[in-house]
């Protein structure tokens, strides 16, 4: 008996082998432990810890429960069981079975790791790689930290312990049948529901349930829009209509604004050209600003037209984001939907109050502003500038000599030659405040007129005459005699007295050309022409007495 009892006991040995998973029977139990019999010599006794930390209902007394055999009680040592290994083997088993035939694991989400998250499944604990927790971003990941999802077994290796989930597949097999009806449905002009998925510089990806669309960031709203996170964020629901549909390459156009009325229509009728109308600031830019009218309807101030006087202002400085301006419709172009707007249109123009309160050829003063190789500009009341341009500085002075006399900041004073109020440009003169000695000589000593004046230069081509005060003519080489010279300075001398022609007047040079060739020449001439007279008149008398003298003479013979 006692032979076939101990054969009995070393085969039960052979059968229970260590780590290996079998069912033992709960025996007893305490506040810290549970015995299990697995019918063995002794029993084992495993801590509550194990049954507790596995999740599972505490057993009782006379409960079968799996275990994993850790050492084997040979008569010399006791049984040492474990609930935990027990309990992971059964997971793996079942991590085995699912990766075979696909079915869905439930895991619960506990913690994020670099590239992904942990999930517990039971007692394993697997990788969730962060590209595959959803079909969609997840704006706020911890959401679903403690939740029980379900995922698909994707890679599994036991002797390395890892195991790699997916939520996404199992997502995605769920929205594929909801997927095929959408398409099958989606048409141009629908409305539809959809989570905003993704976000780029030129608008946003909208899931609509398994397919996704772009809404443009042009067709997010009728204003302008410079970046969508203005209109929306990841993981919104938002309403948007079908714009285009392609089912072969399967790309869906979306749009938000196309729900509401275009604020583009019958614009003209309500903001007609010369309308004055607040508007909000709603951006600035270094060539003018943007102010909006009504909700999607926005126009540019360009920097020309935000100040009467200084054409060089800085936008920034004249308005804020946010500002409500008054501002003047310029223009509505509705095909290319662009308004251009005036401010400086609301405010009085200092251009024509100027007009209205001067008058040309009165004398003005004001402060030189700058100074140009063309002229100065003289800042004047009503905070406008006129210009002198350079030819008007000075009657006899060279240009680029009288305009170094001159320095910014300096009192000065004008007369007002020009108004243009239409062209913003008030043409002035300093010249004009003084006689023209030469207009005055020139009026009355035309061309052919002889006049005299003193030889004040002489070189060996021309020589200078000065005429009168501040006039001076010139008399080149060849029209010093009749007969043309080399050396003007062996006929001319500093000093003499010339009686000459004026052949030539330019005014705008303000030069006189003379010629004692041409005098000499008419002189000639009259002499002739008197010589001539004179023998006519001579020749008429003495036919006159002898035809006297024939007549008395007939009249005595008679």
């Amino acid at each position: 008996m006692s032979e076939s009892f101990e054969q009995l006991l070393n085969e039960s040995f052979r059968e229970v082998e260590q780590g290996s998973i079998i069912n033992g029977t709960v025996v007893d139990m305490d506040d810290e432990s549970i015995t299990v019999n697995v019918g063995l010599k002794s029993e084992g006794v495993i801590s509550k810890d194990q049954f507790m930390s596995a999740g599972e209902k505490m057993p009782e007394v006379g409960d079968i429960v799996k275990v994993a055999m850790e050492t084997i009680d040979d008569g010399s040592g006791e049984t040492r069981l474990s609930r935990e290994k027990a309990k992971r083997a059964e997971t793996w088993d079942m991590l085995e079975e699912s990766f075979d035939s696909k079915e869905p694991v439930k895991g619960i989400l506990n913690g994020r790791v670099k590239g992904g998250y942990t999930v517990d499944v039971n007692d394993v604990r697997a990788f969730l790689p962060g590209s595959l927790l959803d079909i969609r971003p997840v704006p706020d990941p911890t959401v679903l930290e403690g939740e029980t999802l379900e995922f698909q077994v994707i890679k599994l290796d036991q002797k390395r312990n890892n195991v790699v989930l997916s939520r996404k597949a199992i997502l995605e097999e769920a929205f594929s049948e909801e997927r095929e009806a959408l398409l099958a449905s989606l048409q141009e002009g629908q409305v539809k529901e959809g989570i905003v998925k993704n976000l780029t510089e030129y608008g946003a990806f909208v899931d609509l349930g398994g397919i996704d669309g772009l809404l443009h960031v042009t067709d997010m709203a009728w204003r302008r829009i410079r970046h969508p996170s203005e209109m929306v964020q990841v993981g919104d629901s938002i309403e948007v209509k079908v714009l285009s549909y392609d089912p072969e390459r399967q790309r869906v156009s979306l749009g938000t604004k196309q729900l509401g009325d275009d604020p583009w229509v019958d614009i003209v009728q309500r903001y007609p050209r010369g309308t004055r109308v607040q508007a909000r600031v709603t951006n600035i830019t270094d060539y003018g600003c943007f102010a909006e009218l009504e909700e999607g309807v926005e126009g540019l101030v360009h920097v020309s037209e935000m100040d009467w006087v200084n054409h060089s202002v800085i936008p920034s400085k004249v308005v804020t984001k946010d500002d409500i301006v008054e501002v003047m419709v310029l223009d509505i172009d509705e095909e290319r939907r662009r308004v251009s707007l005036g401010i400086k249109q609301c405010r009085d123009n200092p251009w024509e109050l100027f007009h209205e309160t001067h008058k040309v050829g009165e004398a003005i003063s004001g402060t030189i502003k700058a100074i140009t190789d063309f002229g100065i500009f003289i800042g004047l009341p009503g905070n406008v500038d006129g210009l002198v341009h350079v030819s008007d500085l000075s009657w006899d002075e060279k240009n680029e000599e009288v305009i170094r006399r001159y320095s910014k900041g300096e009192e000065v004073e004008a007369r007002i030659l020009q108004i243009d109020a239409g062209k913003e440009r008030i043409s002035l003169g300093i010249k004009q405040l003084q006689d023209d000695v030469f207009a005055d000589y020139t009026a009355a000593n035309g061309k052919n007129s002889v006049v005299t004046g003193t030889i004040t230069e002489v070189t060996a081509k021309d020589a200078m005459v000065q005429l009168a005060t501040g006039v001076d003519g010139t008399i080149r080489a060849s029209e010093v005699g009749l007969e043309p010279v080399e050396d003007v300075r062996h006929h001319l001398k500093v000093g003499d007295e010339l009686t000459a022609k004026i052949v030539n007047v330019d005014q705008r040079g303000r030069t006189i050309s003379l010629s004692v060739r041409a005098r000499l020449q008419q002189d000639e001439r009259e002499a002739h022409a008197e010589y001539q007279r004179k023998q006519e008149e001579g020749s008429s008398r003495t036919e006159t007495v002898g035809d006297l003298v024939k007549t008395q003479l007939e009249e005595g013979s008679s």
